[in-house]
């Protein structure tokens, strides 16, 4: 690489590439943020008062082409993340591309074999396994105080009956546009990574808003050989369901409430310090269960969430120390999993994952 720290460009600056990117870049320790791309003119004032010492640029081909920048992330609407990315690993880039990967299979695909050819590091930014919520689970799966998992329920509910002001391009009729691409993907990534790839997919995606031009609800479940994972969101859900949900033949974990991280940094925050990402103790879990005679009941603290241990696994990997976390493989199956749910939810019957 051109340099020391890994030169960073970032193609747009929406909640995305302000909150989610941006302060990580320049804060974690081997990052450089070099370039930030946007067109609006209100975005570009934005970030040149927050980060003073970038670049802003008001086309991504101006960090695309860019012979210095190593990494482009990909921050752009869902339509883009393929050609931007697929653009980019052929300029000799490692990308991360936002989730959802791609709007299809094939896109998928086919980024993933374009890494491989250019030997560039690409990844998804699925950052909700780096949450407190979901490390929790997966910690509290990993030790099996709930026994044999028998249910499994997951929600991202929210409440938004009128229309936005100005529109939002998720909510248009645009290919990867919808609740269940936006925050259905959230919901799949975890689950896949708790318990792998289903038999088979049960779905119904709809709209409950009349003015809705896009899918704003969704019930989908994953069929495993002894259990099935639920996963629900809508955008009319005035009280939202618990976070988590699990039941095992041992006892059971709810948990409400989301990840403090993102609202802290919408508010201007950087991510510093030993109580980053810590859950206040009235969010956290509750457990009831028996563990080899041992009855345990009450609040479960929640395990302390990061988002920088995504950018430093990703720093890492870029420079050979480590395998990357997220695997493109896997939000590829995130995608496979989009795709049987929507033929699900259309044909009204179970599909099987083949």
């Amino acid at each position: 690489m051109s340099t020391a720290n890994i030169r960073t460009g970032i193609i747009g600056f929406g909640l995305s590439g302000r909150v989610f990117h941006a302060p990580f870049i320049d804060t974690v320790e081997g990052y450089e943020l070099t370039k930030i791309s946007t067109a609006n003119q209100e975005r570009q004032k934005n970030a040149k008062e927050i980060y003073p010492s970038t670049e802003i640029v008001p086309d991504a081909k101006d960090i695309i082409n860019d012979p210095n920048i190593d990494l482009v992330i990909v921050t752009s609407p869902n339509t883009e993340h393929f050609p931007l990315s697929k653009e980019a690993l052929l300029a000799g880039k490692h990308v991360v591309a936002e989730k959802p990967f791609t709007v299809n299979v094939s896109e998928a695909d086919e980024l993933i074999e374009i890494a491989l050819k250019q030997k560039k590091i690409l990844t998804v930014y699925h950052n909700r396994r780096f949450t407190s919520d979901t490390r929790t689970v997966k910690k509290l799966l990993e030790s099996d105080l709930l026994g044999e998992i028998v249910d499994y329920e997951s929600h991202f509910d929210r409440y938004r009956s009128e229309p936005r002001p100005k529109g939002a391009w998720r909510e248009e009729p645009l290919p990867g546009s919808g609740i269940f691409y936006d925050l259905g993907s959230h919901l799949i990534d975890q689950v896949l990574w708790f318990f792998g790839m289903p038999e088979a997919v049960t779905a119904e995606i709809n709209s409950q808003r009349p003015w809705a031009k896009q899918d704003d609800h969704f019930d989908v479940r994953l069929h495993y050989p002894n259990f099935t994972a639920t996963l629900k969101s809508s955008m009319l859900c005035r009280i939202p369901g618990p976070t988590y949900l699990l039941h095992g033949r041992n006892g059971s974990f709810v948990k409400y409430g989301l990840d403090v991280q993102e609202a802290t940094l919408d508010a201007g925050a950087k991510p510093l310090g030993k109580d980053w990402g810590k859950e206040p103790d009235e969010i956290w879990g509750t457990i009831n269960t028996e563990y080899k005679g041992v009855k345990i009941q009450g609040k479960l603290e929640s395990e302390q969430g990061d988002y920088k241990d995504y950018f430093i696994n990703l720093r890492d990997a870029i420079h050979g120390k480590c395998n990357i976390a997220v695997k493109p493989e896997e939000a590829r199956n995130v995608m496979k999993i989009i795709e049987l749910a929507f033929q699900s939810s259309k044909e009204k019957r179970t599909v099987k994952v083949l």
